[in-house]
């Protein structure tokens, strides 16, 4: 099969190349304006199993010409950006169904990708599929609503986000599609009306959390105008409300393009267009925290009942594999083609042409991690809630350790660290002294809000109290000491269980992280008993303390069924594990 990149060296272009080069069944056509460019692009590629090949092609030349001598069977427009594309947007669409070529496109413009229906007839007669919006936003998205919606009677508001790693590269045409709608009117479905938006001066907080993951940090979600916003509408008409949004770090970047969107919605100038070059400069230069980012969808409805139904879809990335998800919707198409199961002819949004099932075989092999989560709001207890689905993939010694036990013996032994900056801070943070075998007694104390946890070694106890976080620590266990307050990540890790600090305070004014003493804290199953690993320490005082041992539910303790006390997360190594 011979595949035809138009943008092919830029920067979603390439990532397609990325994806396709192992298949040895494709012909890669590299092309653009430049065919230096992509003579460039095929040599940095080195070996690869599919075939590429440079050549240049001007989407604004002759297109009957170019595809005839080119002879591609499908061709994928990866250009861009779609809002700019003028009076003769179509012109390469009406020429692959003339030429009886397959077409695909990223088009992140909500105008461009509802106007091709306007093909509809002309390809179905032609015997080609020509499918818009073949990305993350609307294809994805559409994906996980259906999942999402299952058994769900009418849906209500749909609500979804992509937050991109700061070092993930977003490409000067993306910056300048953004500047170009940004502050500038957008139509969406609000409280069951068409409405107006204006992107980029509407905003949210989320925090996308796939469970058993450390979360991507609270990240603002501004308002975007992506095809969504229209072509979920189509798929679900009944939805209230639909709203999506990126949420670009760092914060502080994107507050300012935010003040900026302002500027233009209020009349004060005409467009962030100037500005897209200064805009895609401090994008990809003024860089800095983790290099990961996610994506959320979220679906509130009904059941046939009437009653509330409240779930979402997490999906993490990290390091380099996250850029390449807006590309997979086209690498599921192609390779469903090779298959034999190439879509059906017609022109339309590609909403309904890849399914999640499909992504995620795409993701598996990669630094990508996805999770549902029931957000009805039903009681739980603290730890399964904190860890939605992947609760039950951890080991039922664990799993009994926090849901349901009202006190917990076993023995212990601790270590204390010799230094006077440590012994302090062990002391105010009230641990045990330094034994080599020590009996512990662990005693939950829960009620609607939290848990207290009262912990003795020996004839030495102090307590903490646990709950769950919210605002910037939402999706996180939090464990107050007196003034502090710990916040951190709930981690499956096989038939671990590991708690990763993520955010700390005092008296509820955030601290930095850089002066957050260390934890190394872990529960796991020996020879079939609850065992945790505690270690914690600071870079200037050395270790605190380390104590490890086991646990196990003392008879007749269980809380279940008490009207008293509703069953809640019962994690004694989590109480050891937690910082001073």
């Amino acid at each position: 099969m011979k595949l035809l990149i138009v943008g092919g060296y830029g920067t979603f272009g390439g990532r397609i190349v990325q994806l396709l080069e192992n298949e040895p069944r494709l012909e890669l056509i590299i092309a653009g304006r430049s065919l230096a460019k992509a003579e460039a692009c095929c040599k940095e590629r080195g070996t690869t199993k599919a075939r590429l090949m440079p050549a240049t092609f001007d989407r604004d030349g002759d297109l009957g010409a170019q595809l005839a001598a080119l002879l591609p069977d499908i061709v994928v427009d990866a250009s861009g950006p779609f809002q700019a594309y003028g009076e003769g947007r179509y012109r390469l669409i009406e020429a692959c169904i003339d030429a009886r070529i397959h077409y695909l496109d990223l088009a992140d413009g909500s105008d461009f990708v509802a106007g091709i229906a306007g093909f509809d007839a002309a390809a179905k007669a032609a015997g080609v599929m020509a499918l818009s919006g073949v990305s993350s936003f609307p294809v994805l998205t559409a994906a996980v609503v259906r999942r999402l919606s299952a058994g769900m009677a009418r849906v209500g508001t749909i609500r979804g986000g992509v937050a991109p790693s700061p070092f993930a590269g977003v490409g000067e045409n993306v910056i300048r599609a953004i500047a170009g709608y940004a502050g500038r009117p957008a139509r969406l479905m609000r409280g069951g009306r068409p409405a107006k938006g204006y992107p980029l001066t509407e905003q949210m907080r989320y925090t996308i959390a796939p469970p058993g993951r450390v979360p991507v940090r609270s990240t603002l979600f501004s308002l975007v105008d992506v095809p969504d916003l229209r072509a979920l509408q189509a798929l679900w008409p009944e939805a209230s409300t639909i709203w999506m949004g990126a949420g670009p770090v760092p914060e502080v970047l994107h507050r300012a393009l935010i003040g900026l969107a302002w500027l233009v919605r209020t009349g004060l100038i005409r467009s962030l267009s100037p500005l897209a070059p200064l805009m895609h400069w401090a994008t990809n230069r003024l860089s800095w925290g983790e290099h990961r980012g996610g994506m959320f969808v979220a679906v509130e409805g009904t059941d046939e009942a009437g009653r509330p139904i409240r779930r979402s879809w997490h999906l993490l990335a990290e390091g380099d594999d996250g850029p390449l998800i807006p590309s997979m919707a086209v690498e599921a198409i192609i390779r469903k083609a090779l298959d034999g199961r190439m879509p059906a002819p017609g022109a339309r949004a590609a909403t309904r042409d890849v399914e999640l099932e499909d992504y995620e075989a795409l993701f598996a092999g990669k630094t990508i991690h996805t999770g549902f989560r029931d957000d009805t709001g039903e009681r739980k207890a603290l730890y399964p809630d904190l860890l939605g689905d992947a609760w039950q993939s951890l080991p039922a010694e664990i799993r009994a350790m926090h849901e349901g036990a009202a006190m917990a013996d076993g023995r212990a032994s601790v270590e204390r660290g010799s230094g006077l900056l440590s012994r302090l801070a062990a002391r105010m943070a009230g641990f045990p002294p330094g034994a080599a075998d020590v009996p512990v007694k662990v005693r939950f104390v829960a009620d609607g809000q939290g848990e207290t946890w009262i912990r003795t070694f020996g004839a030495h106890s102090f307590s903490s109290r646990q709950f769950a976080g919210s605002g910037r620590s939402e999706r996180l266990l939090c464990e107050c000491f007196g003034p502090l307050t710990f916040a951190m990540a709930l981690v499956v890790d096989g038939n671990r269980l590991r708690l990763v600090l993520r955010r700390w305070s005092l008296l509820g004014l955030p601290l930095p992280m850089w002066l957050c003493p260390r934890s190394n804290a872990c529960e796991t199953v020996e020879d079939g008993r609850f065992r945790f690993h505690v270690e914690i320490s600071h870079p200037a005082a050395g270790l605190i303390v380390r104590y490890r041992g086991w646990l196990v539910p003392a008879q007749g303790s269980s809380t279940v069924g008490s009207p008293a006390v509703l069953p809640s997360s019962r994690q004694p190594e989590a109480v050891h594990s937690v910082q001073p």
